[in-house]
């Protein structure tokens, strides 16, 4: 009888973005992602409230309802359907982007629930308007490249670390005491334990830092006295939020102008998360990733309108949670919704979270919202330098949301309708790094990134470089090899360069695909280390500045008498020159102890690290050109290489 050969069942690993984890695990992630989230969730009805007259009672349900509706948006963003919610680990939060514009609206109208009613048309049509562009906005992805994304997700993090460290003080306004020496303690204490658990323990544990230090950092203060939970009684056990509670909304065609250029420039706040969680969780973020997650944004925000809450965006504060515990799974998120919908439902609950002390918070965020800063710094490893255009970009958008972050009284010395870029340095930093890179790499001619030459003198651009014939490449990149020119020849056939990374990737394929005949004819063409032919300038000007980084051109003669010995001694063994990157030896010495390593190895062993040398020897060179071509970039290289 014969066997039946069944086909075995195909397997898909599933991304641990879509990993569903144990009830448990889920409920203590969640929390922590909630105790991270709450001071943040509600300063901004407690600042609405406080500014355009909102009683007591009033502002106890815009709290309910912010919570309520956070929960809401945070599982439609993290668990998606049809074409809304990018199904990333994006916990939803009110924008502070909003509030001085929802103020001004609301004192417009005279305050109180008028007012709150006028803010609530113009926060329902925004949120419809946003749905509706998204797909729009989305397509505008190209204008998002690493230098952009990079400074968006950097300035997101140096941005909110003030408020951390307003939270580490005690808190904004007048219970703030940075000389409290109580308030340090249980910040950096705080922070020390997350820090400790993090370095001690892996797995499990390392993931609940930040949920254990809160904790431990609350317990502490509780007993101490300084953690207060009189509030918990006076709270009612249910407290459900109807829609339109204060009434129905009003419509202003000021107020929702405004409130539509608000959530504009949430957007750019948006797709700069969607690209930071995209980084941390190693998944690739798509045109169609921004509209999801926009759409999100905007019926998150419509929602809010119905049930009494304001605009919503991600929350940039636990995307550094996400990247310090490295759970990726976008169902923790969606636990935490469901956790924020119960704290919305039960304001005991509520009470207890809003009883951790403002410093313990503070440790906490500090090292989250940093971890923020971290992902941009990521990003911004794959950013050409070279290029000097990426330096201002980077350099402005960073400088000015330091600056009105440091300084946010400026706001009040700009006309009205420029206070919402002004008031924030996430929203003026984002803004100056989009326009910037409109302006440098979009608008009129690319001449792209200085390759070679010098200023004043003539200076070689990409696009010049893709533009060459082969003999003015090889005449402009002669120089990064010795003798024959076949390799550079083969880098000009791989173009076009996107970027000077690209064009020296092209140098290194070339070299190596190279056969071995002409491989050897190469190595043949280097000169001997410490030739006074090199000293003289006969072999380059580009072998003359190779070997004088390490003083082998002006060696005394004992030294040079011993390195002449050793490299003929090695030329006889292998029949060609010994060939070391002599910028990397950190002293003479060790190029003498790199060559006797080296000569007990068989011939095409050494073959193969000669081209190693070469490759490296080239990369120098390259640099090189960058240095003279790119001043700012030489300038920083020098004085670095000179402290």
């Amino acid at each position: 009888m014969k066997a039946v050969l069944r086909p075995s069942r195909r397997t898909t690993a599933r991304h641990p973005v879509d990993e569903v984890l144990s009830p448990g695990r889920l409920a203590l992630y969640g929390t922590q992602h909630v105790l991270a989230f709450y001071a943040g969730a509600v300063i901004v009805p407690i600042l609405l409230a406080n500014s355009i007259g909102l009683s007591t009672e009033q502002l106890v349900h815009l709290i309910n309802a912010d919570l309520f509706t956070c929960g809401i948006a945070s599982i439609i963003q993290s668990v998606g359907f049809w074409k809304v919610g990018v199904r990333l680990p994006l916990l939803q939060g009110v924008t502070f982007t909003a509030v001085s514009p929802m103020i001004a609206i609301g004192l417009a109208a005279g305050g109180g629930t008028d007012g709150l009613l006028v803010i609530y048309g113009a926060v329902l049509v925004a949120g419809l308007a946003t749905f509706f562009i998204a797909p729009f906005f989305s397509r505008l992805i190209r204008f998002f490249p690493p230098v952009v994304t990079g400074s968006v997700i950097t300035i997101i993090g140096l941005a909110l670390l003030p408020v951390a460290a307003a939270d580490a003080t005690g808190g904004a306004g007048p219970t703030s005491d940075p000389t409290s020496g109580k308030n340090l303690a249980y910040a950096l204490g705080t922070l020390a334990l997350i820090v400790a658990i993090q370095r001690v323990f892996k797995g499990f544990m390392a993931t609940v830092a930040v949920l254990v230090g809160l904790v431990v950092g609350t317990l502490a203060a509780w007993a101490l006295g300084d953690a207060h939970f009189g509030a918990v009684n006076d709270s009612a056990w249910v407290g459900v939020t109807t829609p339109f509670y204060f009434g129905w909304p009003q419509f202003s065609v000021a107020a929702i102008i405004s409130m539509v250029v608000v959530m504009l420039i949430t957007a750019v706040e948006t797709t700069g998360d969607v690209f930071a969680t995209g980084e941390i969780v190693e998944k690739r973020i798509g045109r169609e990733d921004i509209a999801r997650a926009l759409r999100a944004d905007g019926l998150a925000t419509t929602i809010g309108g119905v049930f009494n809450s304001f605009p919503y965006t991600c929350f940039a504060e636990n995307v550094g949670l996400v990247r310090l515990t490295r759970v990726k799974s976008r169902w923790v998120v969606a636990a935490a919704g469901a956790i924020m919908i119960l704290l919305g439902l039960v304001p005991k609950a509520g009470a207890i979270v809003a009883g951790i002390p403002h410093p313990v918070l503070g440790g906490a965020a500090l090292a989250m919202f940093a971890t923020v800063a971290v992902v941009g710094f990521q990003t911004l490893t794959k950013v050409d330098f070279h290029d000097h255009r990426n330096v201002v970009i980077v350099a402005t958008s960073v400088g000015l949301a330091m600056y009105v972050t440091a300084q946010p009284q400026v706001s009040q010395a700009v006309p009205g309708w420029a206070e919402i870029i002004f008031g924030s340095g996430i929203t003026l930093g984002s803004l100056t790094a989009i326009v910037l890179n409109i302006l440098f790499h979009h608008v009129g001619k690319d001449f792209g990134p200085a390759v070679a030459g010098q200023p004043g003198d003539g200076t070689v651009r990409l696009d010049q470089v893709n533009k060459m014939t082969r003999d003015e490449f090889v005449a402009t990149f002669a120089d990064l090899f010795q003798g024959p020119n076949w390799m550079v020849e083969r880098a000009w056939e791989m173009r076009p360069f996107t970027d000077t990374h690209a064009l020296r990737r092209a140098f290194q394929e070339a070299l190596f695909s190279g056969s071995h005949e002409e491989q050897r004819e190469l190595i043949k063409a280097y000169p001997q280390l410490g030739s006074q032919f090199v000293a003289d300038g006969l072999s380059g000007e580009a072998s003359l500045r190779d070997q004088s980084a390490r003083g082998l051109t002006y060696l005394a003669e004992p030294e040079r008498d011993v390195l002449a010995t050793i490299t003929d001694e090695y030329r006889e063994r292998f029949g060609f020159p010994l060939v070391i990157s002599v910028r990397d030896a950190d002293s003479f010495d060790r190029i003498l102890e790199q060559r006797r390593e080296r000569l007990g190895n068989c011939e095409n062993q050494e073959h193969a690290a000669a081209l190693l040398e070469i490759a490296k020897i080239a990369g120098y060179r390259y640099d090189d050109f960058l240095q003279d071509a790119n001043p700012i970039h030489s300038a920083r290289t020098r004085w670095s290489s000179n402290r």
